[in-house]
């Protein structure tokens, strides 16, 4: 969705659902018991505020948005001063939590009724998918081309109003407020200057409260990963097709598997696939299997917390089943080449939502090197974006996405709200912050890069899509898939949506 300035308007391997797929996490797991039921009892959710008057949130959208915006700053020097919204101004009402205790639930967070939301009683997030009922979309769409016209007035403006409206806690629309409007306060500086940001009063609502995936406690994170694959097809169904792919492949000319993860799975991916492995009838199973996890540039949801490391979680498994298992990190994927010597193994990479949020030069130098690595399959997945190649088009399609992740989480969590499920937010926040020159790519650009790097596009054998589409019948109704046949150019890719809108793909490829 585009936004015009002048009239401000709107715009923007699975875990396995059986006990033995978990069986690898068991020590782990038990450590949790006195603070979270991974079956679907939190002991985290916090308290719900009493009903309190409805805010008129789109009476203060339509007020905001209806002024013409003061003419933008013809350069950035000398800096102007910004004051606070003139009385005059429309004033948001908030209401926002009494600040007691300590942790995610004090501070500035807010909950709101089902009754209490914009659009309220809908399935999935608060706001529906009805854009009328996106408010925070109506406001951060026109806020960021501000920021990249350099409208600093008309940024402070929008910064006070989605300040007061802004809460890491709440229904899909107040959080969604909260993640863009911290994402903006992040790139103002780039965008206008550090003279000039420093002169635009940035809410303290733009503070997250949340620690990010690499300031989590160990415990915390690998039980909202794993809580998360359960709930959520997300991250789930492409690595179900990964592994489906690697099992096929595996068990067509059966010697050793060595598997390169450039992925943000953190060991949850794999048990399953080391499971279906064991499965093959006699002699077709691979004798061993090597796992080598590769470092790369961080992004959403790759990073962990000091302390989390799942080998030996994920080797006592592999024993538990027979399985020959060896896992190895490589600091770099050129450190990675002294991984992969062994001629006689079948490679297989896992390039899995990395690629999105680096710069064009990184991907390209990403899929070059892992050509060099000499691979029979790869296996991409994405998330599916794209911008109109300005700075704001691209915020907007981020903006996009993270409003289906924040919708389609309310609906995996049915509404409650916890340290897990704010965890996970607050890392797909971190997606709309990524500097403008990461540009947002879709599906159709993807295959045109990895066709111009030198791989050629295969698809998946139908009995992977068809376990894939029975996994998906146990998430949200609000979850589709769909395959693009390679006749349509489509390539054999299998694409996720959430309500009816792009997600994600996974799609499979080898060196030309």
């Amino acid at each position: 969705m585009n936004y015009n300035e002048q009239d401000d308007q709107a715009g923007l391997a699975v875990v396995a659902t059986s006990s033995d797929g978990l069986d690898w996490l068991e020590d782990s797991v038990s450590l949790l018991a006195g603070d979270i039921d991974l079956g679907g009892s939190y002991g985290w959710w916090c308290d719900i505020l009493p009903p309190h008057p409805k805010d008129d949130i789109g009476s203060v959208v339509a007020q905001t948005l209806s002024p013409p915006a003061p003419p933008a700053l013809a350069h950035a020097h000398p800096s102007p001063t910004i004051a606070s919204p003139a009385a005059s101004e429309p004033s948001p009402r908030k209401r926002k939590s009494p600040v007691s205790g300590s942790g995610h639930g004090s501070g500035n967070q807010r909950r709101r009724t089902e009754q209490d939301r914009p659009g309220g009683g809908k399935k999935g997030g608060g706001a529906g998918s009805d854009r009328d009922a996106r408010w925070a979309e109506q406001l951060l769409g026109p806020c960021a081309v501000a920021v990249e016209a350099r409208n600093l007035s008309r940024v402070q403006h929008l910064f006070y109003v989605l300040g007061e409206l802004a809460a890491f806690s709440g229904d899909a629309n107040h959080r969604l407020a909260a993640y863009g409007l911290r994402a903006l306060s992040l790139r103002l500086p780039a965008a206008v200057g550090p003279a000039a940001a420093a002169a635009v009063r940035v809410p303290a609502a733009c503070e997250c409260p949340t620690p990010s995936f690499a300031g989590a406690e160990p415990r915390l994170f690998r039980a909202s990963l794993i809580k998360f694959h359960e709930v959520s097809p997300w991250f789930t169904l492409p690595n179900t097709l990964a592994n489906a792919a690697i099992s096929q492949l595996a068990s067509a000319a059966p010697r050793p598997l060595h598997l390169v993860d450039i992925g943000v799975s953190h060991g949850v991916q794999w048990p399953t696939l080391l499971e279906s492995l064991t499965r093959m009838a006699a002699g077709r199973a691979p004798p061993s299997v090597r796992l080598t996890v590769v470092a790369t540039p961080p992004v959403p949801f790759s990073a962990s917390p000091p302390g989390y490391d799942f080998s030996p979680h994920l080797l006592r498994y592999a024993k538990s089943i027979k399985l020959d298992l060896e896992i190895g990190r490589a600091a770099s994927l050129d450190s990675a080449h002294g991984f992969c010597t062994a001629p006689d193994e079948a490679l297989v990479v896992c390039l899995q939502f990395r690629l999105g949020h680096v710069t064009a030069e990184e991907r390209t130098d990403i899929i070059r090197r892992v050509k060099d690595l000499k691979p029979q399959l790869v296996v991409l997945s994405e998330l599916d974006v794209g911008g109109n190649g300005s700075a704001a088009g691209e915020f907007t399609a981020r903006l996009e996405l993270l409003w289906r992740f924040l919708e389609s989480t309310h609906a995996a969590f049915k509404g409650r709200d916890g340290e897990d499920r704010r965890l996970l937010e607050a890392e797909a926040g971190t997606g709309v912050a990524v500097a403008a020159a990461r540009e947002a790519m879709g599906r159709e650009g993807w295959r045109d890069r990895m066709t111009a790097a030198g791989f050629d596009q295969v698809a998946f054998g139908g009995e992977a899509v068809e376990s894939a589409r029975s996994l998906l019948r146990k998430y949200d109704n609000g979850w589709e898939m769909s395959t693009a046949a390679a006749a349509t150019g489509g390539g054999g890719a299998v694409a996720l949506r959430w309500k009816g809108q792009p997600v994600s793909f996974c799609s499979l490829w080898r060196p030309a």
